[in-house]
């Protein structure tokens, strides 16, 4: 049986690292920048394109989903190769896959497992601060506007609300601590598939 693992994360919460080692633990692929690289290869367009508007919408109204004509932004066309990569590789694999809308390209793909991960601003400060080098003094608004970016590209190329409980089959607070967050998802998709301990 192939499943895919979506994770939604506010920035400095862990999810990147939740869905590293949820995927470690399922004996499974895992995807956050390797998509890109991924996505790059196969659309042909370089790696660096995909990198410069990694999870970044521009200026254009309305919803890039669906446009496929000439007069595309650079944007949108990073976002539908994205968007082509995603369900290749959920048609080929079981996989973990951080962000980039994957909940929402996958929406009706039977077997997906949605997560959201948040945490409190004095826990994300602190991550942010100890893994990303952030200037304590200057993290909490640059977390602000990180979240507000992701927010926007989510809300954009969407019909959903990004860190909306009910759009997602999990929400997480990684206050719990990250070990007992990973606990729980697999817990979930172990119940949700019947996968027993040796299945991946």
């Amino acid at each position: 049986m192939k499943y895919v693992i979506t994770i939604g994360r506010e920035y400095g919460s862990g999810g990147r690292f939740v869905g590293r080692l949820v995927a470690e633990r399922l004996g499974i692929p895992f995807y956050d920048s390797e998509l890109l690289v991924k996505a790059a290869k196969d659309s042909g367009l370089s790696e660096a394109i995909f990198k410069n508007f990694d999870e970044k919408k521009d200026g254009f109204l309305g919803s890039g989903i669906g446009l496929y004509s000439y007069d595309m932004t650079l944007s949108q066309k990073v976002f539908l190769a994205q968007f082509d990569t995603i369900k290749k590789i959920a048609a080929e694999e079981s996989c973990v896959i951080v962000g980039r809308c994957a909940d929402y390209v996958l929406k009706d793909y039977p077997n997906l497992v949605s997560v959201f991960v948040c945490a409190p601003m004095g826990d994300k400060i602190d991550r942010a601060v100890k893994y990303y080098g952030l200037n304590p003094d200057k993290a909490e608004n640059l977390i602000y506007k990180q979240d507000k970016k992701r927010k926007s590209y989510y809300n954009f190329y969407t019909d959903r609300e990004w860190g909306k409980a009910a759009n997602y089959d999990l929400c997480i607070n990684s206050r719990v601590g990250i070990e007992s967050a990973v606990d729980a998802i697999e817990a979930y998709v172990r119940r949700r598939f019947n996968l027993k301990k040796e299945d991946k």
